[in-house]
């Protein structure tokens, strides 16, 4: 059983925003450090018992972190010589997080350059010039943290009953998304689309995720989908009851909302039950080998 903290996404949209552009900074900087890996999975962010963090950075003969704390709400970077410094991010725009950050990268001795513009964002203004006041509420990320440990356990435990190849339980922060994707092992290279499309779509894929909303759909959910997307798709029957299909991108696109999870007898039962029957049926549609890649062990 776990708790999932009320969402209400009209509350704290302003701060999802701040928090979205915070972590696209952090992101970038994992992305020009951390030697590259298949499907991009070395631009992500991951959970941590505090906030969500970089994991360990190679760099030069040893390496750092990055962890945003949204318990304390503090930045910290720490080297593995045991030099550790941070900052506190309530109050600041992104211009002074982005400001404090590399000058403490700076201080660390730790060099490097990002592309310092936001991706795929509504925002389109080059972080070292976004100096407009921020909205950072306290109490609204650390419910969001809760929800994302929480989440992040479930989606750990489904991980346990696929033995082919599957992503860590990791955040991409360019869309804002927690995610778990696994692989059938068949390629299917995606024709056109951009180079990150074209990577991140080279084989197969069922892929889940939870996602915290955004203006155009405004309250957040859990989703999944399958590359390339079977005849008949839409079809899969989900689970739980309030489980739905939708369209995005001209295919389907399975969601279950996140407060019709939170509100249900068992939540983590809720969100089991539409992750497991995503995948049954999609993986049948899509006639993956599903004997073979189930954990003997699960």
């Amino acid at each position: 059983m776990i708790t999932l903290p009320p969402l209400p996404y009209d509350e704290w949209s302003d701060t999802k925003d701040t928090l979205h552009l915070f972590l696209q900074i952090i992101g970038k900087i994992r992305l020009k450090s951390h030697p590259k890996l298949n499907h991009w999975w070395h631009v992500t962010l991951y959970p941590h018992v505090c906030g969500l963090t970089t994991g360990r950075i190679p760099f030069r003969d040893g390496g750092f972190e990055i962890l945003f704390d949204m318990i304390d709400h503090r930045v910290s970077v720490c080297r593995n010589d045991g030099r550790q410094e941070g900052f506190s991010v309530a109050g600041l725009s992104v211009a002074e997080f982005y400001t404090a950050l590399f000058s403490l990268l700076g201080d660390l001795g730790i060099t490097v350059s990002i592309l310092a513009v936001p991706y795929d964002n509504k925002s389109k203004v080059p972080f070292p010039q976004d100096t407009a006041p921020r909205r950072y509420d306290e109490v609204a990320v650390f419910r969001f943290w809760q929800a994302l440990c929480s989440i992040s356990g479930v989606f750990e435990t489904y991980r346990t009953s696929f033995a082919g190849k599957q992503t860590p339980v990791h955040l991409y922060w360019h869309s804002f998304d927690l995610v778990v994707t696994r692989f059938s092992g068949r390629a299917h290279p995606l024709e056109g689309g951009t180079q990150s499309d074209r990577e991140a779509y080279s084989h197969e894929v069922i892929s889940i995720g939870f996602w915290p909303g955004d203006d155009t759909f405004p309250e957040a959910a859990f989703y999944g989908y399958a590359y390339p997307e079977p005849s008949g798709m839409n079809q899969v029957p989900l689970r739980p009851g309030s489980a739905l299909w939708a369209e995005k991108n001209g295919g389907a696109l399975a969601i279950l909302k996140y407060e019709d999870a939170r509100t249900a007898m068992d939540p983590a039962d809720a969100i089991r039950s539409f992750l497991d029957s995503l995948y049954d049926g999609a993986s049948e549609k899509a006639n993956w080998p599903v004997s073979d890649l189930r954990h003997a062990h699960a």
